[in-house]
């Protein structure tokens, strides 16, 4: 694996040493609904999917444990290779700090789109496999949906669609909601997929061909915010959903939210990031 970039900013205030990350994991997690992987944590999810375990599990839970904790402490201050790195060490296990690093650095960090699809693909498999293992992890579903997703971004929608990439992105989160109706994340990306379809192919065919609908979408996006208030993100892809719905006629609302998501404070590396995104659509 080559060496990832570096995340360019200040992240001190985004390292979660010792106690403060499970004081924090109501909110650094509010959106992905992820449990805080302790070694109860541990036990009870192998008791379920024994095979999620790694290779060199012995039994120990607390080691195991600490390792997935070291990966999502690495996630939150911007190290998202370490972070996947340390999460390949626990098996099916950690498939969520693995596939949600590779996520957010393949969109925000790797210049290069040849290997920002190298690495959502990878996810993807992993992802695939999360579900085949861990099949009552909402998860599981999300981060397949989530990274398939910006990969079908980054191919072009069209392309996708005619690749039949937006049916499995729809099955996967409605299974994710399925098992986890308040899953912040997934209410954003199934809303992105009702307008994303939409804005590419219209109304009309993205009823008839896709299901794809405005006000389903528009729900999606509200029920997102409802849930997390506080989330960078589901004032972005709101404001961009909704222009992708609606063009100009919806541009003072979706610039409001832009704002809105500029003057939030970051929790983590990945709000840093989306942060600095909506600041750079704002310029």
């Amino acid at each position: 694996m080559s060496k990832w970039k570096s995340f360019p900013h200040n992240n001190a205030a985004f390292i979660y040493e010792g106690s403060k990350l499970l004081e924090s994991w109501p909110e650094l997690h509010g959106g992905d609904r992820v449990e805080f992987p302790d070694a109860g944590w541990v036990q009870r999810a192998l008791e379920q999917a024994p095979a999620a375990a790694p290779p060199s599990y012995a039994g120990d839970a607390s080691a195991l444990a600490d390792i997935m904790q070291a990966a999502w402490r690495c996630f939150h201050a911007g190290d998202f290779q370490q972070a996947t790195s340390l999460s390949g060490q626990c098996g099916q296990l950690a498939h969520a700090p693995a596939n949600k690093a590779a996520a957010i650095y393949a969109t925000y960090l790797e210049p290069d789109e040849s290997t920002a699809r190298t690495c959502f693909l990878a996810a993807v498999k992993r992802a695939e496999a999360a579900i085949q293992t861990l099949p009552d992890d909402p998860n599981s579903y999300y981060f397949h949906a989530f990274n398939l997703g910006r990969y079908s971004q980054s191919i072009s929608i069209i392309k996708a669609l005619r690749q039949g990439l937006g049916g499995k992105i729809q099955s996967s989160l409605e299974h994710a909601l399925k098992l986890e109706p308040d899953h912040a994340d997934a209410h954003i990306a199934l809303g992105m997929y009702h307008a994303e379809v939409i804005g590419k192919v219209g109304k009309m065919l993205g009823k008839l061909t896709y299901g794809a609908s405005t006000d389903t979408a528009l729900m999606h996006f509200r029920k997102a915010l409802e849930l997390t208030p506080n989330s960078p993100i589901a004032h972005i892809e709101y404001g961009n959903g909704l222009y992708l719905l609606f063009g100009d006629d919806r541009l003072d609302k979706v610039t409001d939210l832009y704002v809105e998501a500029s003057e939030l404070q970051a929790t983590d590396a990945m709000e840093k990031l989306d942060i600095e995104a909506a600041l750079a659509e704002l310029e």
